[in-house]
């Protein structure tokens, strides 16, 4: 069953019984990032939580339209298509800030190869870019399949080049920081390198998520990826899963404890040389 050309996005009949699993997957680890969001006030994961409501939104739309076959209309075939497809980039913002927190929270500022605040700011300027790309381009595959395919594409081109770039400084910091934790105080006592290895993990996740969405539209609507349905859940659905699920397992509200303890750190020091 082919979807008209309009969405550009299956070209085979949806499953109706895949897409319900997966929104209530996704409901449930959404769910739970709220429940962890509000109690812990790790507000820096806001933009975590948002994408976690856009995969369940997609993935319900995705079954709406399912449902429909074999005469699928425009609005859920849209919202599925672009809230699926611009989810991850929300992931990927919180996971920017939590690297720039990790970083104050060790004391090893000198040891990362940009400073903090540019690195969160760098890396999200570049997650908006792609944002805005891909959800311009999945609204406009209605009018233009080659236009709105042409601008996921730079979209996603976006987040797999920062996504690199950005796991090399993690990368870097963390060989950085490692032989010199003895000459600070946090990193001796908190967990540090647990939370490295998660961003490390999920980074690699979305990075290779990124990697088959631009592979996928790179091949345009003959793509062999386009043709099967299994791809998707395979390489998008199954990766944002673990990705939320991990996240739920090693929640990052330890970051925010921990950055409250340096800042008061910073201050006391700050007291007593003024003393």
């Amino acid at each position: 069953m082919v979807m008209s050309k309009y969405m550009g996005t299956y070209n085979y009949e949806p499953s109706y019984p895949a897409a319900i699993v997966f929104a209530v997957f996704f409901g449930i680890t959404t769910l739970a990032h709220g429940i962890q969001l509000f109690w812990t006030k790790t507000w820096f994961f806001v933009a975590f939580f948002i994408g976690g409501l856009f995969e369940v939104i997609g993935y319900i739309s995705r079954a709406i339209s399912a449902n429909e076959a074999p005469n699928y209309s425009i609005t859920p075939g849209t919202i599925q298509t672009v809230f699926i497809l611009i989810a991850p980039s929300l992931f990927a913002a919180s996971i920017y800030m939590e690297l720039g927190r990790i970083i104050i929270m060790t004391g090893g500022e000198q040891y990362a190869i940009v400073r903090p605040s540019w690195i969160t700011k760098i890396f999200l300027i570049g997650d908006v870019v792609s944002f805005v790309a891909q959800a311009g381009g999945a609204a406009s595959l209605e009018d233009s399949f080659e236009s709105g395919e042409r601008m996921i594409k730079i979209g996603l081109g976006v987040q797999v080049s920062f996504f690199g770039l950005f796991m090399i400084t993690a990368a870097i910091f963390h060989y950085r920081l490692r032989p010199n934790t003895s000459r600070l105080i946090l990193p001796k006592v908190l967990p540090w390198e647990k939370h490295m290895l998660v961003l490390y993990g999920t980074s690699l996740l979305i990075f290779v998520r990124s990697i088959f969405r631009l592979a996928e539209y790179t091949g345009g609507e003959s793509s062999p990826l386009l043709q099967h349905e299994y791809y998707v859940y395979i390489f998008d659905a199954v990766l944002m899963l673990f990705v939320m699920g991990v996240f739920n397992a090693f929640y990052p509200a330890q970051i925010n404890e921990a950055l409250r303890a340096r800042q008061v750190e910073l201050a006391n020091l700050s007291t007593a040389s003024e003393g």
